[in-house]
C-alpha cells in the first residue's frame, strides 16, 4: 500500500440509507415545486415587433400590456424606428432571411410583392370574432396578392388638406371643398407671416420614397405627369415633372418653414398642431391627432378639404396602409399572428377610443368604426376620409397610361432604391443645393438605369 493513501472507514449501513433517503426527498421536493411553477414563468414566448415612431404606434405599445395580460405565455419586445430606417431594416430582414423580427410594420407597397415572393405568412386562421368582412375592401385588396391576404391593416390613409379656419376667416379667405394647387398657392402667399413664425403651408421635404416622394408623386400625377411611359422609359425629365417640382419647391421656399427639406410627417404634424402652419397637405390619419385637444393646440380651429388637384383629379390623393405582417422566417408564427389580430381588432379600436378619445382611433380599417355614434360625433372628418380612401385608385392614377400600379409609388421592387435617390435630388432643390433641371436630369437617369438593369425595358 502506498504511504500516501488513506484508509477511509466505511459508513454504517443505516447512515447510508438515511443519506440516500434525504437526497431523494430533496429531489422530489424540487420536482414538485417545479411542477407548480406557472407555464408563463417557466418559458414565455417572446415576439419582436418592428414598427415606426408615430403617435398611433406609440399608443399601440402603450396599450399592449393588455395583450400580455390576456396571453401570459407571450412577451412583446418592441423595436421602434424612424420611418425611413424602419423601411430599410424591414427590407433587409426579409430579403436576407435573418428572422430578426416576428411582426413587421409594412404597407401597401411591400405586402403584395413580399407575399408574391413567399416571404410573408398568409393571414389565415384568424379568430372567429375577427370579422374580416368588416375590414374595408380597399384595405384588404391593397394588402393581398392573388386574392390572399398577407398583412392586417392597422390603419389606412389617403391624403387631404388641413387648414386653419380662424386664419382664413381673419384674412377673408374661403377654402373650397376641392381646392386647386393654384388656389393653395394664393392662400399660402396671403397667410405667410414669417415675422410671427406663421407659415402659409407645411409640406413633406425629407428625402425618402415614402416621405417627400409620397407627396411629390401626387403633385406630379395631378399636374399630368407619370414615372414611366408604357415602354418603361423614365419620364422624370418631362415638362409635367418640371412644372410640378418647380411649383412644389417654390411654394415651400416662399411660404414654408425654415429647414423644410428635413421635415417629414412627424415634424409637420408638430408644426401644424402647435399653430405654425396655415395649411398642411398630408395623410388623412393626421386628422384624429389634429382634432385631439390633448395633442393639438389648434384642435378647435382645424378645417379640412380634399387634396388639391391641377390638370387632372387622377392620382391627386394617395392610398396607404400601415399594416402588420408576419415574415416566414419567424419562429413564433402563431403568437405573432395572435398579436397582429389583436392589434387590428374591434376590441383594440374600442380600447383606443376609451384611452385617447374616439377621434384618435385607427382609421380606414373597419366599417363598424364609421357606423359608431361615438366616432361620428368625435370625428367630423370620418365620412370624408373614408370616401377619400375608397376613391383612391392605384390602377388609374395618372392622366397618361402607365405600366405600373400605385399612386404615390411604383409597384415594383426596384422602386425603393431609385425612389429614394429621386427623393434626395428633389430635397436638394428645396434646400437650394441644386436646380430643378439638374435634379430631374439626375433623377431620370437613376430611374431609367434601374428599370433597364431589371429588364423592364424591352
Amino acid at each position: 500500500m502506498n504511504r500516501t493513501q488513506r484508509i477511509v472507514p466505511a459508513q454504517p449501513r443505516a447512515r447510508r440509507a438515511t443519506t440516500a433517503f434525504l437526497t431523494l426527498s430533496a429531489m422530489s421536493a424540487a420536482l414538485a415545486t417545479a411542477a407548480f411553477v406557472p407555464l408563463s414563468a417557466q418559458a414565455a414566448t417572446t415576439i419582436t415587433i418592428a414598427t415606426l415612431n408615430n403617435p398611433d404606434m406609440i399608443e399601440l405599445k402603450k396599450l399592449s400590456p393588455a395583450f400580455e395580460k390576456a396571453n401570459p405565455d407571450i412577451q412583446l419586445k418592441w423595436v421602434i424606428l424612424e420611418e425611413n430606417v424602419l423601411r430599410q431594416r424591414a427590407t433587409t430582414d426579409i430579403t436576407t432571411n435573418s428572422g430578426q423580427f416576428d411582426v413587421l410594420t409594412i404597407g401597401t407597397y411591400e405586402a403584395p410583392q413580399w407575399g408574391k415572393r413567399g416571404w410573408l405568412s398568409p393571414m389565415t386562421g384568424l379568430p372567429a370574432n375577427y370579422d374580416l368582412d368588416d375590414v374595408v375592401k380597399t384595405a384588404r385588396d391593397g394588402l393581398s396578392y392573388n386574392g390572399q391576404l398577407y398583412a392586417l391593416p392597422f390603419y389606412v390613409e389617403s391624403s387631404m388638406t388641413y387648414y386653419r379656419k380662424d386664419l382664413f376667416q381673419a384674412a377673408g379667405l374661403k377654402m373650397p371643398d376641392q381646392p386647386t394647387y393654384d388656389q393653395i398657392k394664393q392662400f399660402a402667399d396671403k397667410l405667410t407671416d414669417k415675422s410671427k413664425g406663421q407659415y402659409g403651408i407645411c409640406l413633406r421635404g425629407k428625402a425618402g420614397w415614402g416621405e417627400n416622394m409620397a407627396f411629390v408623386s401626387t403633385v406630379v400625377n395631378t399636374f399630368g405627369g407619370r414615372w414611366f411611359d408604357e415602354q418603361w422609359k423614365a419620364q422624370l425629365d418631362s415638362p409635367e415633372w418640371h412644372k410640378a417640382v418647380s411649383f412644389y419647391a417654390d411654394l415651400l421656399k416662399n411660404d414654408g418653414p425654415p429647414g423644410a427639406s428635413s421635415n417629414g410627417f412627424n415634424e409637420n404634424l408638430t408644426l401644424m398642431s402647435s399653430g405654425k402652419c396655415a395649411m398642411w397637405i398630408d395623410a388623412t390619419v393626421a386628422a384624429g391627432m389634429l382634432y385631439n385637444k390633448s395633442q393639438s393646440q389648434v384642435a378647435d380651429k382645424i378645417g379640412f378639404a380634399a387634396a388639391p388637384t391641377q390638370v387632372t383629379p387622377k392620382g391627386s390623393h394617395w392610398l396607404w396602409s400601415w399594416s402588420l405582417a408576419v415574415p416566414k422566417t419567424s419562429k413564433q408564427q402563431d403568437a405573432a399572428k395572435k398579436f397582429a389580430a389583436w392589434a387590428t381588432s374591434k376590441e383594440y379600436i374600442e380600447m383606443v377610443g376609451k384611452d385617447e378619445g374616439w377621434a384618435s382611433v385607427p382609421p380606414g380599417t373597419r366599417k363598424s368604426t364609421y357606423a359608431r355614434p361615438e366616432y361620428k360625433q368625435a370625428a367630423p372628418f370620418g365620412d370624408f376620409v373614408l370616401k377619400a380612401i375608397e376613391t383612391a385608385d392605384p390602377n388609374d392614377s395618372s392622366l397618361k397610361k402607365v405600366p405600373y400600379s400605385g399612386i404615390q409609388f411604383v409597384g415594383i421592387p426596384e422602386f425603393q432604391s431609385f425612389g429614394t435617390v429621386v427623393g434626395q435630388s428633389i430635397a436638394g432643390v428645396v434646400a437650394g443645393q441644386t436646380s430643378v433641371d439638374n435634379a430631374l436630369k439626375a433623377a431620370n437617369a437613376a430611374a431609367d438605369r434601374a428599370v433597364k438593369q431589371a429588364g423592364y425595358q424591352k
